[in-house]
């Protein structure tokens, strides 16, 4: 993984010198571990930042709570471990001042993602620096995934699927939604330890799944992000989980979505569920290297407005070591296609009141047309439990 790291962050200074860029100073968590190989427990939410300064030519610097230095040193390949402390001459502030230097220069952020209190700092702290948006040089890099990222989103996409054939298996009338929860992170967490050894850097890499961000049963699942709760299963209840956040493995993200039905399903129920698997399936058809993000989404639109449901939010999303990156499929995004980018493809409707349908898969895009990365019936299923 860390030479992995250190490649792209050579390449990222290339694109800053081509750029005319000085110093780029990066906050956002997935970009510090893409190009660090490192991820932090307690971040800017808790008053806490890391920083990686990224001059365009020399060896970069991790600026790192000093509580965290020593994890820090542990995981990444970066030479340079500054550290601050909570108060005092060496707060945040000024140990990153150091590192920037007091001489004018253009430097490099991620402007979407730079934290305010960051933001705030750099217009109070000093007036030597002309910010330049870095993200459309990162985003061109974390947009086509190497082989080797290929190879560990693979893997989340095993573990996924362990996890929802134990979400499957939970399944019952009078069952409470939080045991599917339970069966889930389970197995999601043993699935994730045989793919770890506790060697090197890997042994910082934790197999723990936690948090089943969406789980939705009955009349809710028109409800999108609804959370699981304490509600028990009833015979004729659809249910759809989601593991967008859940999915991951050593920081890849993936999108994964099914949906099971209880004893039975009704008619307009099973139609809104076909459609949502017919809609993502007319995606997949089209995507190839060389169409346009839009035209993917077109394709899932034309299922929808054929059957009379309206299209409401987009196809799928670019994604990697963040949940969203670059492109998106949906009306608008006329990004190429190329192979090696990843994306999660859904196809969803929601009824309001009564109950949903959605699907969601992972794939890369292949010289051939794509690749799922994850793999589980796609189907209406009935659980006879």
């Amino acid at each position: 993984m860390l030479e992995h790291a250190k490649a792209r962050l050579r390449d990222f200074q290339l694109k800053l010198q081509n750029a005319g860029i000085d110093i780029a100073l990066l906050t956002d968590e997935s970009t510090i571990a893409y190009y660090a190989g490192f991820w932090g427990y307690l971040s800017v939410e808790f008053g806490r930042p890391t920083f990686l300064v990224v001059p365009a030519d020399g060896d970069p610097t991790v600026v790192t709570p000093r509580m965290e230095s020593e994890m820090v040193s542990a995981m990444t390949w970066v030479p340079n471990i500054h550290t601050w402390e909570d108060s005092g001459p060496n707060h945040w502030g000024n140990v990153l001042m150091q590192n920037l230097g007091t001489q004018r220069c253009r430097l490099g952020v991620e402007k979407a993602v730079l934290p305010s209190l960051v933001r705030m700092w750099l217009d109070d702290s000093t007036d030597s620096v002309e910010l330049i948006d870095a993200s459309p040089l990162i985003a061109e890099m974390r947009t086509l995934k190497s082989s080797f990222e290929i190879g560990v989103m693979k893997q989340a996409g095993l573990i996924a699927a362990a996890m929802m054939s134990a979400a499957e298996d939970s399944l019952a009338e009078g069952v409470p939604e939080y045991e599917s929860a339970l069966a889930i992170i389970n197995a999601g967490t043993r699935a994730a330890a045989g793919f770890l050894t506790n060697a090197g850097w890997e042994r910082f890499v934790s197999p723990i799944i936690h948090n089943l961000q969406i789980m939705q049963s009955g009349i809710d699942t028109s409800m999108p992000h609804r959370r699981a709760s304490i509600k028990t299963l009833e015979a004729g209840d659809p249910i759809y989980f989601c593991f967008c956040n859940m999915a991951q493995f050593k920081q890849y993200k993936l999108g994964f979505d099914r949906m099971f039905n209880i004893h039975y399903v009704s008619d307009q129920a099973a139609d809104v569920q076909q459609t949502a698997i017919d809609a993502q399936q007319a995606a997949l058809s089209v995507v190839a290297p060389g169409v346009t993000a839009e035209t993917v989404a077109q394709a899932a639109n034309e299922v929808y407005q054929k059957k009379g449901y309206a299209p409401s939010y987009r196809t799928g999303r670019s994604i990697g070591m963040a949940y969203l990156e670059t492109p998106e499929l949906k009306s608008g995004d006329h990004t190429i296609l190329q192979e090696g980018m990843t994306f999660a493809v859904d196809g969803g409707i929601s009824i309001e009141g009564q109950f949903g349908g959605r699907i969601g898969d992972s794939i890369v895009v292949t010289a051939e047309g794509f690749e799922y990365l994850t793999e589980y019936p796609r189907e209406v299923v009935v659980v006879n439990r």
